[in-house]
């Protein structure tokens, strides 16, 4: 296969770089080469942690305890984006040539979106769990401050790191994978989450300019995932399936489908008293046929990259690295999908559908939160990875 991107081996090595990659003792200082490492995908698990508990909220089936968990879960994401946020900072501070190398690098480039949505994340969540504990004004603060800080970062990612992509690197025609879609979906994140925030601003003006600024950013974000997702779907078809490190990226496509899905729900939920009756009906419709055409897709995808992923896994070639975060996030999006399409027709189908995907949510959860303790503790995540022999 050709190679994936015309870039330095020791970028890629350190985005996939997972508990098969060892350190001889001595080799390196673990807490410095920690800071130094550091890049953006860390983020991701503060997103795949973030979905569970916000998922969890609106969850068609609510039974004693899950709200107190899911509360428990947000306040574990917020922590996390809290210590990776202090470290990322001060890796910008003390190392800024490896800073500026993940900025300039064509893979790791691609997860600096996993920073905003994992702002929008953590915002949204206080609204939904975080206002039980810390009251509806201190929630929406929190909220309107990840929300306006995450959507700035998100836009300019959406248009930076593609310009980028544009202007200097060269692409193999086998390159397209799931990671390209991190750049451009923050603004479909921030579209659905902005709803959240459009009851709290004053009729009038406020309000219509908030509706149509998230309207704005569902087609940033909606049309950019669909010209990447068909580029991915071209690069299966022609080069066959990606090396396993990068399997786990083609869940990545759920993410727009399933945000979308939602962001579309909520912003229709929102409208009253933002847009004319007549374009609130409309939103209305729009969102329902929008929606479950889109949720058909979804589980499509969903199957295909299921398939693919238990093929790799039979292989024993699927081996841990963070891209296993991919299992998490694009998956909560479809269950927060699906829980707006029950919402808005009443088919049951979507609200078992939003549960079992819940169920797969919360064991993928599980399953890459274990291992990334693990390795976390035993510091194989933490170490660069040794150069090919």
């Amino acid at each position: 296969m050709a190679a994936t991107l015309n870039t330095r081996p020791t970028g890629a090595r350190r985005l996939f770089a997972g508990r098969d990659h060892t350190t001889a003792p001595g080799d390196v200082d673990i807490p410095r080469s920690t800071l130094r490492l550091l890049g953006p995908n860390w983020f991701a698990a503060v997103m795949g942690t973030g979905i569970v508990a916000n998922a969890a909220a609106t969850l068609p089936l609510q039974f004693p305890g899950l709200r107190a968990a899911a509360t428990v879960m947000w306040a574990l994401a917020a922590l996390l984006l809290v210590v990776l946020s202090v470290a990322w900072a001060l890796h910008w501070m003390r190392y800024p040539e490896t800073a500026r190398e993940h900025r300039g690098h064509p893979v790791m480039s691609q997860f600096f979106g996993a920073v905003p949505m994992a702002m929008l994340t953590v915002g949204a969540g206080a609204m939904l769990l975080g206002r039980d504990v810390i009251g509806l004004p201190a929630a929406l603060a929190v909220d309107w401050v990840l929300w306006s800080v995450g959507s700035a970062l998100g836009l300019l990612t959406a248009f930076t790191i593609p310009y980028r992509m544009f202007t200097r690197h060269r692409v193999d025609p086998d390159a397209a994978f799931g990671g390209w879609l991190m750049p451009v979906v923050p603004p479909m994140v921030s579209a659905a989450l902005g709803a959240l925030l459009i009851p709290h601003l004053p009729e009038g003006q406020p309000r219509l300019t908030m509706m149509l600024l998230c309207l704005a950013m569902f087609g940033v974000s909606l049309i950019a995932a669909l010209i990447i997702t068909t580029m991915i779907w071209s690069r299966l078809v022609h080069h066959g399936i990606p090396e396993a490190g990068k399997v786990p990226t083609l869940w990545l496509v759920l993410g727009p489908l399933g945000q979308s899905v939602t962001a579309a729900g909520l912003l229709a939920d929102a409208a009253p008293g933002a847009l004319p009756d007549n374009y609130v009906n409309g939103l209305t419709v729009f969102s329902v046929i929008y929606g479950v055409a889109t949720w058909g897709f979804a589980m499509l995808w969903l199957a295909l990259a299921l398939a693919v992923t238990i093929r790799t896994a039979r292989a024993r070639e699927l081996k841990f690295n963070l891209t296993w975060w991919g299992f998490t996030f694009p998956v909560g999006t479809c269950v927060t999908g699906s829980t707006v399409l029950y919402t808005h027709t009443g088919a049951y189908l979507f609200a078992v559908s939003a549960v079992a995907l819940y169920l797969l949510l919360v064991g993928a959860w599980l399953l890459v939160a274990t291992n990334t303790a693990r390795g976390v503790l035993t510091g194989n995540l933490l170490r660069p990875a040794r150069a090919a022999a």
